[in-house]
């Protein structure tokens, strides 16, 4: 059967509004379209593609797991989830691992967990959520109503209740609305949907101490933030300030969906038997790919090329923004990036976008204000290059248009 792009329109649910191109391969941090073109791809599926496309190390373990077993259900045990769940929690504070297929789920978990810990051990009335203004959690309606984007939750009905939204950052916020009510706090160390805005330490550390004061629990969203995007394995370890909850996904898994809630012992103990589940979670070949991607991203030598990479991503933005004055500023951490466009392009992000894609280069958006960049954590040196390159005679064309 011939597709193409208008194939899409035709048979799709109207939800998403892809790009013109049908993209047919890739090899690393290049991909192809059905006409031969060749595209950088510093977008990395949403910070999902940590080590490029069709990863050579990726692929062996997914055929060579493919051979043996794919899928069972949670009625019994496999050996790749055991040894991934060991392997997350000896590089982590967590001891207990739930496994599940994505990020949205991962943070539906975390959030019932919160709920159901607080109940167990305090009673009903301790059940309030507080969260951040320009946060983004998932897409189930219990993850997009706590996070802090009200176009994504609008519009379906009666929102679950008891959840507070306060600015991202602000330290006598946070304080003003804490109580022995609340039973969690969900926080990105990193906002990402948001416009890469990192938090403060001060703020962290703050929101921890809070949590300690009111025994309510620390969320950590580190779906896009961890797997190395910041150059430690996950954002907190560089902050200093350890969760009581960590949900992790997109990289875990290198492209093949998967998603992880990690989390203490004295916390899993209200996940009890019948409390939550996942049909796919935990299954063998998502899990042996995971595996692998851990094992690759975790060593202390790829981190280090992480944050070498990181500061030729950075140089190459800044020297563009002085050749092309476009941004306000050029923020993140790690080979993680936000160009926030100037007053005098606001609410443009969209169109510099399609001018990056039409010179050759695929890159990301938060929100209207912000071009975002989420290559591969292994990309090459010519590829980020020839990227940049690419990005600046998009850069170039956008501001003649």
């Amino acid at each position: 059967m011939q597709v193409s792009r208008s194939t899409w329109d035709e048979v799709m649910a109207p939800n998403y509004a892809p790009a013109p191109m049908v993209l047919v391969r890739g090899r690393g941090s290049t991909v192809w379209d059905q006409a031969g073109r060749d595209y950088i791809d510093l977008a990395g599926g949403i910070a999902v593609n940590a080590l490029g496309h069709a990863a050579p190390e990726l692929i062996d373990v997914l055929e060579d797991q493919g051979r043996t077993l794919w899928h069972l259900s949670n009625a019994f045990a496999n050996e790749p989830a055991m040894r991934l769940a060991a392997k997350l929690i000896d590089a982590t504070f967590a001891d207990k691992v739930f496994f599940c297929n994505s990020g949205g789920e991962a943070n539906e978990a975390a959030l019932k967990l919160a709920r159901r810990y607080a109940f167990d051990h305090f009673g009903e009335d301790k059940a309030e959520i507080i969260a951040f203004d320009q946060a983004f959690h998932g897409r189930t309606f219990f993850t997009v109503t706590v996070g802090g984007q009200p176009q994504y939750s609008d519009g379906f009905g009666p929102k679950p209740g008891a959840v507070t939204h306060v600015p991202f950052n602000d330290l006598d916020a946070i304080g003003s609305v804490f109580s022995d009510r609340v039973c969690a706090v969900m926080v990105e160390p990193i906002q990402g949907e948001g416009g890469l805005v990192a938090a403060e330490p001060a703020f962290l550390q703050r929101l921890r101490d809070l949590c300690d004061a009111h025994q309510a629990l620390l969320i950590f969203d580190e779906v896009q933030s961890g797997m190395g995007r910041t150059g430690d394995l996950y954002a907190y370890m560089g902050y200093g300030v350890v969760p009581d909850i960590l949900t992790t996904a997109k990289a875990l898994g290198g492209g093949f969906p998967i998603g992880a809630m990690l989390t203490t012992d004295q916390v899993a103990s209200s996940l009890v038997v019948g409390t939550h589940g996942s049909t796919y979670g935990g299954n063998p070949l998502a899990t042996a790919v995971g595996e692998r991607a851990l094992d690759t991203i975790s060593r202390p030598e790829f981190l280090e090329e992480v944050r070498r990479k990181a500061g030729l991503l950075f140089a190459g933005l800044h020297r563009i923004d002085d050749a092309h004055p476009l941004f306000s500023a050029v923020r993140g951490k790690g080979l993680w990036a936000g160009c926030v466009l100037d007053e005098a392009h606001a609410g443009q992000s969209k169109e510099l976008s399609a001018a990056a894609l039409d010179a050759g280069v695929m890159v990301l958006r938060a929100g209207t204000e912000v071009v975002r960049f989420a290559p591969a954590l292994n990309i090459s040196d010519e590829e980020l290059a020839e990227g940049l390159r690419r990005f600046e005679s998009g850069v170039a064309a956008f501001l003649a248009g």
